[in-house]
């Protein structure tokens, strides 16, 4: 006679005792506040604005829901196109840069052969300290050639130096004051991973007799990898997101800075000035999506093993 063995009955799990509940609580406790805030901060307005972008606003009829047709318009909006493809421009050239210079500015720092180190530390981050707005107004009237800088400039001297708030040239006069304000701020983040770096790494490859720049490309680049990948996310987004500095010198150049000069500048208008808050939220959330998209392939690209 064959035995079958018995069937496997399940066993209940383990019942949470008044310690285990407490401690739940107690988590639920720390996290509750910033769940709150996170939630009525970021996932609010962002549910309520793709609720806003499936409906439109109609002279005969009011509000109506629509579906894509917003986002349908927005793909083949062509001033939508321009702006985004303006500030992708303006990411290609300003960013590597800004980071550049700040890089140079963070290894001198570190080398400690910098005579007056304590003083440029604060004078390189100083104009992040300015806000967008201030520089703006401060830069807008350097640019000025009827009554700024370059105009006392011509005036005084007979020159004739091209106008910095022509259609041709305001995209590298914001480029500009964008790099001033954000050199401090990248140059703190690269300074403060290179005091991290093990100092036996470059005694090491002193020993070997590597000089300052092998030591910069070998040692020094590699160990900060992580917080140049950090930078260029920051700058990326920050390049998409452009939009003081355009609306501060608009109304000094407004020939060449139009009401869809960059894609934030185009959803400002929409929605405060042309009262199209529907669409407005269609294009602020197709733009946040293209950002992220973007930030996104460049983490996967500076993390990548070289």
């Amino acid at each position: 006679m064959t035995l079958l063995p018995a069937p496997a009955t399940a066993v209940p799990p383990p019942r949470r005792g008044p310690r285990a509940r407490r401690e739940a609580l107690a988590g639920w406790g720390f996290a509750g506040p910033f769940a709150a805030v996170f939630a009525l901060v970021f996932l609010a307005p962002l549910v309520y604005a793709f609720h806003l972008s499936l409906l439109r606003d109609r002279l005969i009829g009011g509000t109506s829901f629509v579906g894509a047709d917003n986002y349908r318009q927005v793909l083949g909006d062509p001033r939508f196109w321009e702006g985004a493809g303006r500030v992708g421009l303006f990411l290609l050239v300003q960013v590597p840069v800004m980071l550049g210079i700040a890089l140079l500015a963070a290894l001198a720092i570190d080398s400690g052969r910098l005579y007056g180190k304590a003083f440029f530390r604060v004078a390189v981050f100083l104009p992040y300290a300015v806000p967008a707005v201030v520089a703006g107004l401060m830069w807008g009237f350097l640019y000025g050639s009827r009554f700024g800088l370059v105009g006392n400039l011509n005036e005084s001297f007979g020159l004739s130096l091209p106008d910095p708030l022509s259609p041709s040239l305001v995209l590298a006069s914001i480029g500009n004051v964008v790099t001033w304000e954000f050199v401090g701020y990248n140059t703190l983040i690269f300074y403060a991973a290179l005091k991290v770096v093990p100092r036996s790494l470059y005694e090491a490859a002193a020993i070997d007799g590597a000089g300052e720049w092998r030591v910069i490309r070998s040692v020094k680049l590699p160990a900060i990898r992580s917080a140049l990948v950090i930078a260029a996310i920051f700058s990326v987004i920050g390049s998409f997101q452009l939009f003081n500095e355009p609306s501060i010198l608009q109304s000094l150049a407004p020939n060449a800075i139009t009401t869809d000069y960059t894609p934030n500048l185009y959803t400002y208008s929409l929605a405060f000035s042309g009262q199209q808050h529907n669409y407005a939220a269609t294009i602020a959330l197709v733009m946040g999506a293209l950002t992220a998209l973007i930030a996104y392939a460049v983490q996967l690209r500076g993390m990548r093993k070289g």
